[in-house]
């Protein structure tokens, strides 16, 4: 299967539209992100604080999208994948967890009844992804997520530094497994849509998030 750009491109398979969809609609592309990553003034360290407690608000919790995912997925080339992704993700979500008792409380933000509100919504929008019931739908999700965690991994790696504690060796599904359980899961049109549409919304959460976290970088000021 696979996604005509004109007549005169080569077609786009579906794992390809996933992999350009990450990478130019990631979290990689946002400025409070790669703000975060620069950063080196005297508010850098309360931020990245922030980014960790908010990032395990989100993530830090299990079971997460891909388990849930994972519980529902029928045996075959999907749950293969995500069988090895939870194993991996575990890891990084017991790293966002020590990570976050080891950069201290969670910053004072004005409007924290607004960003408790932001993030049950996120999380109820995570595992209605990974609740559908369209074919593909949440392996899309779960794709976008593995490949959008590398600069978040960054981000937390980073915030490690600053602390001084040491960074696992990340273990998450490479590309080219990616690539691989696209081609082999997405059979029809409709789990194409399906699996972009996953994709879509998980990567528009991400930036939600950073959405957010800037705007609480910003409504902190200098204090």
């Amino acid at each position: 299967m696979a996604i005509s750009r004109s007549v005169s491109q080569k077609p786009v398979s579906v794992a390809e539209a996933q992999l350009a969809r990450v990478a130019g609609d990631g979290c990689a592309r946002h400025p409070h992100l790669n703000g975060l990553l620069e950063a080196a003034g005297r508010h850098s360290a309360r931020d990245l604080a922030d980014s960790v407690h908010l990032l395990c608000n989100l993530h830090g919790r299990y079971p997460g999208l891909i388990e849930i995912a994972l519980q529902r997925c029928p045996k075959g080339e999907a749950r293969s994948w995500l069988e090895h992704a939870s194993e991996a993700f575990e890891r990084e979500r017991l790293y966002v967890v020590r990570l976050t008792s080891s950069v201290g409380p969670l910053p004072s933000t004005p409007g924290a009844a607004e960003t408790e509100a932001s993030l049950q919504a996120a999380r109820h929008a995570l595992e209605t992804l990974a609740t559908s019931e369209r074919k593909g739908c949440a392996l899309g999700a779960a794709t976008a997520l593995v490949g959008d965690w590398w600069p978040i991994r960054r981000l937390l790696d980073r915030a490690a530094a600053r602390v001084g504690l040491e960074c696992p060796a990340p273990s998450l599904p490479d590309e080219a497994s990616v690539v691989d359980v696209i081609r082999l899961a997405s059979d029809t049109p409709a789990s194409e849509r399906a699996l972009a549409f996953g994709g879509e919304q998980l990567l528009l959460q991400h930036r939600a998030l950073f959405d957010l976290l800037e705007a609480r970088a910003e409504a902190r000021g200098d204090y």
